[in-house]
């Protein structure tokens, strides 16, 4: 591993090998072997003690995944995922979460009898899915990872296909404006904020490890190549996805990409520059439209010749210039131009299909409230002193060192989200730009960075 060491090798291994799924819907388990002074069977909950260990163990395992790929050396956890079988456990917990998101969160935020004064436990299962979904895209890059997901593969298509749909309708709205910002809000609503402008992150990076996907699509099974190719129509959706770039904007006359967590504007001397995410589309098409087994079974209708002939007005020299692959396409694109579109194909094709979603909702149907108002009740409604055991935790997790080692740039104030020179004195994690902006975001940040503090004295 690098000079600078979150985990040790040894470490490392120990975690990825107790890497497991959780059943975050299950209401209440009976510990088999666990019972109170009462003699009643103690209960467990999904995003209880070991949930939260398991949380850490991955933020760990991400940063250092981050720190071997920086330093473009060997790259362990990627190895030890691949070799312990785990991929596939990612991919479970990382649609288990998502759909806790979209079933089970919102009905939280609407419970009236719900008004906690710290959030950040709820937020940690929320950021759960950011934690899983970026360390996929830094593993992903190598090909033998994708192979290790085997059928899992086309449950993670889906996922990324879901994310991507996001990214459509969204259509450059990757931020709230400093108006909503700054308005008061109560901490639920400050929380699901905070939840929205995770999500675009998270479709982002959901668009990179499908980019990573395709680069093994002469690998894939049929059944995921059908998926991609005929159920979900990537290649047309990566198109509408290049039409709209949700990822960029016009602010003020001023050309702004999303870019490192936050909207850049981006020097005019610069925007001829192809940027990051307008790669990865143009690379998955590459892989899509002119790999030998895609090519094959990919059907050109008259529709899906439409679509794809309007990435001729994309294909500029200063594209070409910067990926020259990209001549093969205008190539192709060319003799699409001229050739006779196909009728869609009537194949009766026995084929795999994605389990996890599906299995996950049919055994939960009907019971989003429950499970809300039980994880309410039992979950999220901790004592003080479980959270400054938590907030101990999160600081010996969360190491400056390597923090400010993995980020992209400098720190931002956690106010005004200027660049930021000052830590709060007390619990040394958050940064501002000034005294005035400390004193004004106290009132949200006050009782999570003296729980912080305490958890300290407490090591």
């Amino acid at each position: 591993m690098g000079d600078l060491e979150l985990l040790l090798p040894g470490e490392a291994e120990v975690l990825v090998r107790g890497l497991r799924s959780f059943q975050a819907f299950r209401r209440i388990q009976p510990h088999p072997y666990s019972r109170c002074t009462s003699g009643h069977p103690m209960y467990t909950h999904p995003f209880g003690g070991r949930w939260n260990k398991q949380h850490e163990n991955l933020e760990k395992l991400n940063m250092q995944a981050i720190l071997d790929a920086t330093v473009s050396q060997a790259e362990p956890i990627q190895e030890l995922l691949v070799t312990h079988g785990k991929i596939p456990t990612l991919v479970e917990e990382l649609i288990a979460v998502e759909m806790w998101k979209q079933k089970v969160f919102p009905v939280l935020c609407r419970l009236e009898d719900f008004k906690p004064q710290n959030t950040f436990p709820i937020y940690m299962v929320v950021h759960h899915e950011a934690s899983i979904i970026n360390l996929l895209e830094t593993v992903f890059f190598h090909k033998e990872v994708c192979e290790s997901a085997d059928d899992k593969v086309l449950d993670l298509v889906d996922y990324c296909h879901r994310k991507l749909i996001l990214l459509v309708a969204r259509k450059g709205r990757g931020d709230l404006s400093e108006e909503e910002r700054f308005q008061d809000s109560s901490p639920m609503q400050e929380l699901q904020k905070q939840a929205e402008v995770m999500e675009f992150e998270i479709s982002l990076k959901a668009l990179s490890v499908l980019r990573y996907i395709t680069d093994c699509v002469d690998s894939l099974s049929l059944s995921t190549l059908n998926r991609m190719l005929t159920t979900h129509n990537l290649p047309c959706l990566l198109v509408e996805l290049l039409e709209h770039s949700p990822w960029s904007r016009r602010e003020g006359g001023k050309l702004q990409h999303f870019e490192n967590g936050r909207w850049q504007t981006v020097a005019p001397s610069e925007q001829q520059k192809l940027n990051k995410l307008d790669g990865q589309v143009w690379i998955a098409l590459y892989n899509l439209l002119l790999s030998p087994e895609a090519r094959t079974r990919y059907c050109l209708t008259s529709f899906a010749k439409g679509q794809l002939l309007k990435l001729q007005a994309f294909l500029t020299d200063t594209l070409l210039d910067q990926l020259p692959n990209l001549a093969d396409l205008k190539g192709f694109l060319a003799h699409l131009a001229l050739v006779e579109t196909q009728p869609p194909k009537k194949d009766l094709v026995l084929e795999q299909i994605p389990e996890i979603w599906d299995r996950l909702e049919r055994e939960n149907k009907g019971k989003w409230q429950s499970i809300a108002k039980h994880q309410l009740q039992h979950v999220f409604r901790l004592s003080e002193k479980d959270l400054r055991q938590q907030a101990q935790r999160w600081a010996e997790t969360y190491r400056l060192d390597v923090l400010e080692a993995v980020a992209p740039e400098r720190p931002r104030c956690a106010y005004c989200h200027a660049e930021a020179s000052k830590r709060c004195s007390r619990c040394q994690t958050v940064w501002y730009c000034s005294r005035e902006c400390q004193v004004k975001h106290w009132e949200k940040h006050g009782k999570t960075c003296v729980l912080a503090a305490q958890g300290d004295r407490a090591k």
